[in-house]
Order: C-alpha cells, then structure tokens, then sequence
C-alpha cells in the first residue's frame, strides 16, 4: 500500500478513535464493554476483540505498523462513520449500548 494511503488511513483512524489508551483499557475491562456487540459462537464480541487490537495498534510505532494493521485501522474507521449515524434516543444514555459499542471500537460519542 502507498505511504499516502497509510498516512490517509493513520490520520483518519487517530480522528476516529478519540479515547485514550488507558481509558479504552479501562472501558475494556468493565462489564458493560463485554455485554454489547455480536459474539461469535457466545465468545468475545467482535467490537470488544477490535478494541484490544485498537489497544496493540496505538502500542506500535507508526513505523512498524503492517498492511493488516492498516486493514484494521480502515474497519475501525468504516465501523465508527456507520455506527454514529445510528443511536437515535441511545445518544442521550450515557450507558446506552450503543454508546458502550462504539467506545469497544475506541470512540466514545459524548466526548465530542
């Protein structure tokens, strides 16, 4: 992929993802976290699981970041534009699970 792409997507995601690391850990670690989102076959959901990636991500340095990295930056981007023209009343409950799904993928809304 071509450094403009990577730079495009880096700065893309760093807009999307608006939570800390260390409170996208804590947020992670709660209950809530873990009750929203599709699981698969009743294991993690696959918010929860991209957030720990998200987590892995930020860990790197920009440049040992792989093209699957990359891949995943542009779903964490993709899924927080889709999911923010959702929510409807939700918006007003700060432990809506749709709140709770987006901050799984390192965006929490009422930090706007």
């Amino acid at each position: 992929m071509a450094d403009d792409d990577h730079a495009k997507t880096w700065s893309e995601f760093s807009e999307a993802v608006n939570m800390t690391p260390a409170a996208l850990r804590k947020h992670l670690d709660g209950a809530a976290s873990q009750a929203v989102g599709q699981k698969k076959d009743g294991d993690e959901s696959t918010g929860h699981e991209m957030g720990r990636r998200i987590l892995a991500i930020k860990d790197k340095k920009k440049a040992d970041l792989t093209d699957d990295d990359y891949a995943a930056m542009r779903k964490v981007v993709g899924y927080v534009h889709r999911h923010l023209k959702q929510g409807g009343e939700a918006r007003k409950d700060p432990d809506s699970p749709w709140r709770m799904s987006l901050m799984n993928w390192g965006h929490d809304p009422h930090k706007d």
